[in-house]
C-alpha cells in the first residue's frame, strides 16, 4: 500500500482576548497532517498538532519541520511504513505524536472523523463538561459566568492568579452567593500564578468557598513545595504544568507528589499512547482525573473528546469546551449544549480548507 501525506498550516483566530496568568491570548498556531492512500486521496485520516508557547516542547518551527520530516517520509516511500515506529520517536514532539496517531486512526476507519469505535461518536453519547471561565475585569469574568450558567454548565472552571486576589475573591463570594456548591461546581485554574511563599494562606481563604478543586497553584518543577500543598491544602490540588516535561519519572512523580488529581492534555503529554501511560500510573495510585483539550480545533478537539469516551467509568465534568473560542474554527459535528458536548451525526464537517 503506497501512502500520501500533505501538511497544512492554520491561524486559529480568538473570538476575544482570552486572559491568563501567562498573558492574553489572540491567536494561535496549528498545523494539520492528512494521510491517505496514493491511489484513493479522496479517503484520507487528518490529525492536529497545536503546540502551545511556554508549554509545549515542540512548539512553533520545531513541530513544523518535524511534520514536513513525517510528509516526505512518507511520499517518497514507495510501500509500508512502520507507523508505529514512527509514532515511538515522536516522544519529544508530544503534538506531532498526537497529529499522527489520530491521523492514523481516522484513516484506518475509512476517513469519516471516527477516531475510536465507542459511543460518543456512534450512539451521540454526551459527554459532560465544564464552563470554561477566562480571566479579565471583574465584569467580563462575571458576565461570562452568567452566560455558562444561563447555557446550562453545572460545572464551572474560573482561571484566576491574575486580578487582584481580593478582587477574584469577591467574585468567587458573589458566585457563592447566587450557587451552592450542590448547584454549581467551582473549579478553579491558577496556571502557577500563586508564589510558593503565600499559596497556603490564599488556598484557606477560598476554601470558605467550597471550592471543588484548584490546578497548578504554583508553577512546576518545584516538587518540595507542590508535595507540601498537596499535604496541607484545604482544597483538593490537581496537577497540570507539572505533567508537561517533567523533571521526574511518571510513576515516581506522581508517588512523591501524590495529588487529588491530575489532568491530562494528549497535545502536550505524549499524545494518545503517552495520555494512556499517565492514566494507568494515576489509577495505580488513586489517583482521579479528568482530559482537556489545549485549544486545539475542532479537528484535534473531535480526537479528544472520542479519547475521552474510551473511558465511560470517568464521571468527572471534562474540560472539552473550547471549539467556540475562533471565529475561523472549522464546522463539525461537536455540539455543546446543557453542560454536555456530544457529537451530532445530523451535522457535517466542512474541510474544505484541506482539498
Amino acid at each position: 500500500m503506497a501512502f500520501g501525506a500533505q501538511y497544512y498550516k492554520h491561524t486559529l483566530n480568538f473570538r476575544f482576548d482570552a486572559g491568563t496568568s501567562r498573558g492574553v491570548l489572540r491567536k494561535k498556531d496549528s498545523y494539520f497532517l492528512k494521510i491517505f492512500q496514493k491511489d484513493q486521496p479522496d479517503v484520507f485520516g487528518i490529525g492536529e498538532a497545536g503546540p502551545l508557547k511556554g508549554l509545549s516542547i515542540d512548539y512553533g518551527e520545531i513541530a513544523e519541520r518535524k511534520i514536513k520530516e513525517i510528509v516526505e517520509l512518507v511520499n517518497l516511500s514507495s510501500g509500508n511504513i512502520d507507523f508505529e515506529g514512527l509514532i515511538n520517536t515522536l516522544e519529544r514532539f508530544p503534538s506531532v505524536r498526537f497529529a499522527l496517531e489520530t491521523a492514523l486512526f481516522d484513516f484506518q476507519n475509512n476517513g469519516k472523523r471516527e477516531i475510536f469505535k465507542n459511543s460518543f461518536f456512534e450512539n451521540q453519547r454526551p459527554i459532560a463538561i465544564n464552563g470554561l471561565v477566562w480571566m479579565g475585569s471583574k465584569e467580563f469574568m462575571q458576565r461570562q459566568i452568567k452566560e455558562k450558567i444561563d447555557a446550562g454548565f453545572d460545572t464551572i472552571k474560573l482561571k484566576i492568579a491574575a486580578l487582584n486576589f481580593e478582587e477574584e475573591l469577591s467574585i468567587i463570594k458573589n458566585l457563592r452567593k447566587e450557587f451552592s456548591s450542590s448547584q454549581i461546581t467551582l473549579r478553579l485554574d491558577a496556571n502557577g500564578g500563586f508564589s510558593k511563599t503565600d499559596a497556603l494562606e490564599k488556598l484557606k481563604r477560598l476554601s470558605d468557598f467550597h471550592i471543588h478543586s484548584i490546578e497548578q497553584p504554583i508553577e512546576a518543577n518545584q516538587v518540595d513545595e507542590i508535595t507540601f500543598l498537596c499535604q496541607k491544602s484545604p482544597i483538593p490540588i490537581v496537577l497540570d504544568e507539572e505533567l508537561i516535561n517533567p523533571t521526574l519519572e511518571k510513576n515516581e512523580l506522581l508517588e512523591i507528589i501524590k495529588p487529588q488529581y491530575i489532568i491530562l492534555k494528549p497535545s502536550l503529554m505524549g499524545g494518545i499512547s503517552g495520555s494512556r501511560e499517565w492514566i494507568n500510573i494515576a489509577e495505580k495510585n488513586n489517583i482521579k482525573w479528568w482530559i482537556t483539550s489545549a485549544l486545539e480545533s475542532n479537528i484535534g478537539l473531535n480526537a479528544i473528546c472520542q479519547f475521552v469516551a474510551e473511558f465511560p467509568d470517568n464521571r468527572l465534568a471534562q474540560g472539552l469546551g473550547t471549539g467556540q473560542l475562533y471565529h475561523n474554527n472549522f464546522d463539525s459535528p461537536l455540539k455543546v449544549e446543557n453542560g454536555q458536548i456530544s457529537y451530532r451525526k445530523d451535522l457535517e464537517w466542512n474541510l474544505d480548507y484541506f482539498n
